[in-house]
């Protein structure tokens, strides 16, 4: 009687650790995630300069993204942007630019223009670090001038992504990487925004400092070359745009692609326009939120 008294209550008691073994454990409190935020910069020119105050004025906002892809101009300030240079920085350093600095003369080789103190002026100011050295995620878009391809550069030296980029056709001469042979970003890429989702962005902000074609009658030859790949870019850019959350706009009218002067006008048109978009990007942030 014992002995059955004994193994009923040892049964009890395994049952009631058991029991206690079973309570429901607590799920881990889940952390949302924020979303990655993607620049994606559009070529232009001297109208470049416009991406410094877009960029003031996203970060003035608090907006701060996480990836920054740049095509031909685009791919200058997003170079210098990712290493670290901060919009007041960029700010200086445009206004302390001297074209000299960029510009080497070339006679009868593929352009007129080398690009190779643009590519040094680029090394200079991120350190000489790599493309995936960089403070902050970046990519280059070019053309692969056999295949007529996108290229985006993520990797290598970034100086020399960043002229293959903004390498001209006529302007300068293709630029040699790995045996191939690259040109401006533009003819395919003009405002690089599915290549920022490509590369993983959840919001895209593109920034478009594109033009209409100038219009003029008797223009120089610079200036014809620049209005037929404004015509080609301008369905391109369309299409790219598609994948853009948010497009940016700077008010650029009267501002010579060519013209290296205006950067305080181009940079204030800039900021306008940025300061302009904060509250779309905000919404588009809030959606994307909403969403996830």
């Amino acid at each position: 009687m014992i002995d059955r008294r004994r193994i009923l209550l040892g049964g009890f008691a395994a049952l009631g650790l058991a029991a206690c073994g079973a309570q429901p454990v607590k799920p881990e409190p889940r952390f949302a995630r924020k979303p990655k935020i993607a620049l994606a910069l559009g070529g232009g020119a001297a109208r470049g300069f416009a991406h410094i105050g877009v960029i003031k004025a996203l970060e003035t906002s608090g907006i701060a993204p996480d990836i920054v892809i740049g095509t031909s101009a685009g791919s200058v300030v997003g170079a210098l942007y990712a290493a670290g240079h901060g919009p007041f920085e960029l700010q200086k350093l445009a206004i302390q630019l001297d074209e000299a600095s960029v510009t080497d003369w070339s006679l009868f080789d593929r352009g007129v223009i080398k690009g190779e103190r643009l590519e040094q002026f680029i090394n200079a100011n991120v350190g000489n670090r790599p493309i995936d050295g960089l403070k902050r995620r970046f990519a280059a878009v070019a053309t692969d001038l056999a295949s007529g391809e996108p290229i985006v550069f993520q990797r290598g030296n970034t100086g020399t992504a960043v002229r293959a980029s903004s390498a001209i056709p006529g302007v300068f001469p293709p630029v040699v990487i790995g045996g191939r042979e690259y040109v401006d970003g533009g003819l395919v890429a003009p405002i690089p925004a599915r290549e920022a989702r490509a590369l993983g962005a959840d919001l895209v902000i593109a920034v478009d400092i594109s033009s209409r074609p100038s219009g003029k009658r008797n223009q120089g030859t610079l200036d014809l070359l620049l209005d037929t790949i404004s015509i080609m870019g301008g369905a391109l850019g369309k299409h790219e745009l598609t994948a853009a959350d948010v497009v940016i706009r700077p008010e650029l009218r009267g501002l010579p692609a060519t013209n290296f002067q205006q950067r305080h006008e181009a940079i204030l048109e800039g900021e306008k326009a940025g300061f302009a978009a904060v509250p779309r990007v905000r919404e588009a942030l809030a959606a994307w939120e909403r969403r996830n």
